[in-house]
């Protein structure tokens, strides 16, 4: 829902009970205000976070609005971690109306009452409230249906993901104290040879007393083929086990490296499985797939953009998503002095990352977006720098995704140098 503030305060009308509620853990803190700011209840409301709390507090609700003759509820609350979800979902299905007020605003705006910077439960439940009733607000957009499972999948793939870097580098440490010559036998500690050689014959001193031979006959009864287990790279790996300067002590570590390969290879099973599922999913969003046309832009991209976004048809253009990524451009500048220019990272932290991620490949693999991004650093009016070309790429790329996903066009490289207005600056993509 996007309103002006005009719209906003419209919406506060004179039948309209306005609920602030500072958001907890466990328990729930609300007061109640009409459309002028002016308190109906004398006490706050406490309520705990589970459906008997929710009742009473529904129940609470409907006495003040019969009460003083309201006819409808607007809450409003900051977005405090995770702890909303559940009570957005019964506000929801009981009619009423969320609104998010913004955490810096109510900071802003507490010490305007009373002249004091104290933070309680009891008074920022009344700075929410008026920062309502003053059309500072927006309403929350939760995905549903297939953006939704998208969203969750994309978060899992995440943390699957910063999961198995841990694992790599915990299975890195163990090398580099206990077997450090492993890595110049083998480059990649998780070939198909190297796991299982570590699994068989972790430490050195077990690899020197097994031997050539019987290293191979191991990969011989694992069904191991190739380079990885040839009698040259067996011998390889004995010799330098023999030369080794890692800890030999190892009981322990034999145990500890088991573990962690177990936990590396859990962990790239579940990648294997979320990013299945994630590409049948992206490929019922329609005109996702014409988004893998534009070269640089692969699967986990267009998800992690379909995740942020959601439906797009919420947007009217694709500046509305630019600022919702916090890309929005922001001045500095009194009287004479003019400062620096920068983008505002209000908005989705999380899209702007996925953005700024893809600009360095893309910028390298796509030759279209490479004259957009030279054009931007080497234009002689107000080239931009490194970091300040990238964002501009970025911003750029929103713009693709956007007309792709609501027109219906495949993307067009040659097309797009075409459109720029700037035909005699911007250099021909090779």
């Amino acid at each position: 829902m996007n309103y002006t503030q005009n719209q906003k305060i419209e919406q506060v009308t004179e039948s309209t009970l306005v609920l602030g509620v500072d958001i907890g853990s466990s328990e729930h803190y609300v007061r109640a205000f009409d459309y002028r700011g002016r308190e109906l209840t004398r006490k706050v409301f406490r309520f705990s976070t589970d459906i008997n709390g929710f009742n009473s507090f529904y129940d609470w609700v409907t006495q003040i609005c019969i009460k003083h003759g309201k006819n409808e509820a607007m809450i409003g609350c900051e977005p405090t971690g995770h702890y909303w979800y559940t009570f957005y979902q019964f506000v929801k299905d009981h009619g009423m109306k969320l609104a998010f007020v913004n955490p810096a605003s109510v900071k802003k705006a507490k010490e305007l009452d009373d002249n004091s910077p104290k933070k309680t439960d009891l008074k920022d439940p009344k700075t929410i409230a008026k920062l309502v009733i003053d059309g500072r607000y927006s309403f929350p957009y939760v995905p549903e249906g297939i953006y939704a499972e998208i969203r969750e999948v994309t978060s899992s793939r995440d943390r699957i993901m910063k999961e198995l870097n841990a694992a790599s580098n915990r299975i890195q440490r163990w090398l580099k104290i206990y077997f450090p010559e492993y890595l110049t036998v083998y480059k990649k500690f998780d070939t198909t040879t190297g796991m299982m050689i570590l699994e068989e014959v972790s430490l050195p001193t077990m690899v020197t007393a097994l031997g050539v031979d019987n290293i191979i006959k191991i990969c011989r009864e694992h069904k191991v083929r190739g380079k990885g287990a040839s009698f040259n790279r067996a011998k390889t790996l004995v010799d330098a086990a023999h030369d080794s300067i890692g800890k030999s002590e190892g009981q322990g570590a034999v145990m500890e490296i088991q573990m962690l390969l177990e936990d590396y290879k859990v962990k790239k099973q579940q990648l294997e499985m979320v990013t299945s599922v994630m590409e049948e999913l992206i490929m019922q969003i329609p005109n996702a797939e014409k988004m893998l046309s534009v070269d640089g832009v692969g699967l986990v991209t267009v998800a992690g953009f379909i995740s942020e976004v959601g439906d797009i048809s919420r947007f009217k253009n694709p500046k509305q998503i630019q600022k919702y990524a916090g890309f929005e451009l922001v001045e500095n500048s009194s009287g004479k002095h003019k400062g620096r220019t920068t983008i505002s990272k209000r908005g989705r932290k999380k899209l702007r990352k996925i953005i700024y991620q893809i600009v360095l490949p893309l910028i390298q693999s796509n030759k279209e977006f490479r004259s957009i991004y030279d054009y931007y650093r080497k234009r002689i009016k107000n080239p931009l720098k490194g970091r300040q070309a990238m964002i501009a790429v970025g911003c750029k790329l929103i713009r693709v995704f956007f007309a792709i996903m609501t027109k219906g066009v495949v993307y067009n490289g040659s097309k797009m140098i075409e459109d720029i207005h700037r035909p005699t600056q911007l250099p021909q993509a090779a």
